[in-house]
């Protein structure tokens, strides 16, 4: 069995190989003939236009030696890059806010201590890589800088991108574009979302709310880092990338569907809780197991558990939440 998967992560002492093989040798099925679709539909252009066709192609998954590209491509990052040629190495070699540095480096060996490609020792050691994609985007969003959590969102991103420039340019359409107002100093946009994600368990999951009114936990206690580090370290690797893929076509309110996947398909063990302590560690168990494992599956779950989830919807709650916020502060 392999300790190290294929993204360069350590797997837990207690990870269960068994029924791992057993997902991945399906999986690996599905994978091989989305690559052939996918082939097709690029046909060596690299380039796609969005469609139903590949709305419903990215919702089944983007094949590893496609993603990078396609995530480029409908998150709006290729065109940004292609229209600002050089000017990430730039900020590089301009001025440096001395505070952001020491911040960003503070939190470099903080960045994924399981990840064999971010050891020191590793070569070439990918810290190197993400000190550079986090000092360009301190600069050159200057109102945001550096907040923890970004660390964990780059690392990512060059994992998969295996470039600087484009893990540059990808970070900005998550945090400037597709994220609302999470990594500000205020985190108004983060603390939005999750009392939005409040409102639609009220509405999705009532007896859920219920029970955390009832024993007064509040929201963040138990989602802020999935909203943080959109779900890494939360879910497996896979699961992840699957939800990104998503995440990066269709916006944000991919975030409440997996969140409220998660919460409605562990309602009846989320109820067992009888005291606060008690449901925080419902909320951590509830990202493990099959369920997030068998990411294929997963994925049709998130576009059917939940029913219907519109943009509007979201953002009518999220105009509510918001004058909440402002109101008491």
């Amino acid at each position: 069995f392999c300790r190290v998967d294929p993204y360069g992560f350590e797997r837990p002492d207690d990870f269960d190989y068994a029924s791992y093989e057993a997902f991945f040798s399906r999986y690996l099925v599905v994978l091989t003939r989305r690559a052939i679709k996918w082939s097709k539909l690029l046909k060596g252009n690299n380039s796609i236009q969005k469609s139903l066709k590949v709305k419903r192609y990215i919702r089944k998954g983007i094949p590893n030696e496609h993603r990078a590209l396609i995530w480029m491509i409908v998150s709006g990052a290729q065109t940004n890059m292609e229209q600002n040629p050089g000017y990430y190495h730039r900020l590089l070699e301009g001025e440096k806010n001395d505070k952001l540095v020491e911040a960003i480096k503070t939190d470099m060996n903080r960045t994924f201590p399981d990840n064999v490609k971010f050891r020191k020792t590793a070569d070439p050691c990918l810290q190197h890589a993400l000190y550079n994609v986090l000092v360009a985007y301190g600069h050159h969003n200057k109102a945001v800088g550096y907040c923890q959590g970004m660390n964990f969102i780059a690392g990512y991103l060059i994992l998969i991108t295996k470039n600087e420039e484009e893990s540059f340019w990808l970070l900005d359409a998550l945090i400037g574009r597709i994220l609302p107002d999470y990594y500000s100093t205020a985190m108004l946009g983060l603390k939005t979302d999750q009392e939005v994600l409040g409102e639609l368990v009220k509405m999705k999951v009532p007896a859920v709310a219920e029970l955390m009114e009832r024993h007064g936990v509040m929201w963040t206690l138990v989602v802020s880092r999935w909203f943080i580090c959109l779900f890494i370290d939360i879910l497996p690797v896979e699961t992840v990338l699957r939800i990104w893929d998503c995440l990066f076509y269709e916006g944000s309110k991919i975030i409440f569907r997996v969140a409220l996947t998660l919460i409605k398909q562990h309602q009846a063990f989320i109820l067992e809780a009888t005291n606060f302590p008690d449901i925080c560690d419902k909320f951590k168990q509830i990202t493990k197991g099959t369920l997030v494992t068998e990411c294929h599956s997963f994925m049709q779950k998130i576009f059917t558990d939940p029913g219907s989830l519109s943009m509007a919807t979201i953002n009518k709650l999220r105009e509510t939440c918001r004058e909440k916020f402002l109101s008491q502060g």
